[in-house]
């Protein structure tokens, strides 16, 4: 958390009002998001120093919620509902091309049972080397098998199996939908596919951002991030929520995520990019670090697993610069 003296900055808050945002947020999410039309909150911003708490809604005619709660500013901002980001059955773009080997990331994949998703980074373990991308894009939500062949471009974009395989599933973190209207809480939606540096390259396309650093980066508040996917390419926005609790849409049900990465930004991304690495936007050391896995979002916002939570679970780093 920040600590400044003098003016703050418009991204900048006392650790005491982030503590007490936060204990708001632990008190009042499970009963707010009860609530018809209320799909998350995150900690953020005021502009002049404060914590405040935000309340992700789906429209703008939710019923309304006090300013302030226990000395917290309480923020709405109409967010539409979040959901999972497949690809929809569009005319591609250049993204979506089958791409000679080794294919470079940020590009169309996907398991045979989905349309398509995004190549998120090359990763290793030991001496072998995966792609990384979502549970929903490898592992259809659960549905795959470990072993099941692995495409590029995904079937949406002409994808087939075998001619297209670049890999096959190694390993993914399960998705627990909700049931009963009981949520169990999930952290990531990420899965790996066993691959080689002869079939996936560590890097973007030429017009993308080019290789990710090795060494991640925690989000903050304010930081501008960038990423390359299937559907929108190279795009930039900035991140506008920590510590998120979110209900995401899924072809199979709703799921309900904790401790995620709100980036705003209209365009930032769309349906078929997820499984995209989020990483910084800055200069020298500070830039093309990775902060985030791009799984989810709305039409004016997007949602990312913070990516130490991914690589810890897959034990694996990003192979990078």
């Amino acid at each position: 958390m920040l600590l400044y003296a003098g003016t703050p900055g418009p991204w900048e808050y006392s650790s005491s009002s982030f503590e007490a945002a936060l204990a708001l947020q632990e008190q009042v999410t499970e009963d707010w998001l009860a609530r018809e039309g209320v799909v998350g909150t995150a900690i953020g911003v005021d502009g002049a120093g404060r914590a405040v708490l935000k309340v992700y809604l789906a429209t703008p005619s939710v019923s309304a919620f006090p300013r302030f709660v226990s000395g917290v500013e309480v923020v709405p901002e109409v967010t539409g509902r979040f959901t999972a980001l497949p690809a929809e059955d569009a005319a591609p773009v250049d993204p979506t091309r089958s791409f000679p080997r080794p294919v470079p990331i940020g590009v169309s994949t996907g398991h045979g049972s989905v349309t398509a998703g995004t190549i998120g980074a090359r990763v290793q373990r030991g001496g072998e080397t995966f792609a990384l991308s979502n549970n929903h894009v490898y592992a259809a939500n659960n549905a795959g098998k470990v072993g099941d062949n692995l495409l590029q471009p995904g079937v949406v974009d002409g994808g087939r199996d075998p001619d297209d395989v670049i890999g096959t599933l190694h390993d993914y973190e399960p998705i627990h939908f909700c049931r009963a209207m009981v949520c169990e809480p999930n952290r990531i939606d990420a899965a790996i596919a066993l691959t080689s540096a002869n079939e996936v390259a560590d890097h973007t396309p030429e017009n993308g951002y080019g290789t990710p650093r090795s060494s991640t980066m925690e989000a903050k508040l304010g930081q501008k991030v960038q990423k390359y996917g299937r559907t929108t390419g190279h795009t930039q926005g900035q991140i506008s929520g920590i510590n998120a609790t979110i209900d995401v849409g899924y072809s199979a049900g709703t799921a309900r995520f904790t401790d995620q990465i709100v980036i705003s930004g209209r365009g930032f991304s769309a349906g078929g990019d997820s499984g995209s690495l989020i990483v910084t936007k800055g200069s020298l050391l500070a830039d093309r670090r990775p902060v985030g896995l791009l799984f989810a979002g709305t039409a004016t916002t997007t949602l990312a697993n913070p990516i130490d939570l991914v690589l810890d679970r897959f034990d694996i780093t990003i192979d990078g610069s």
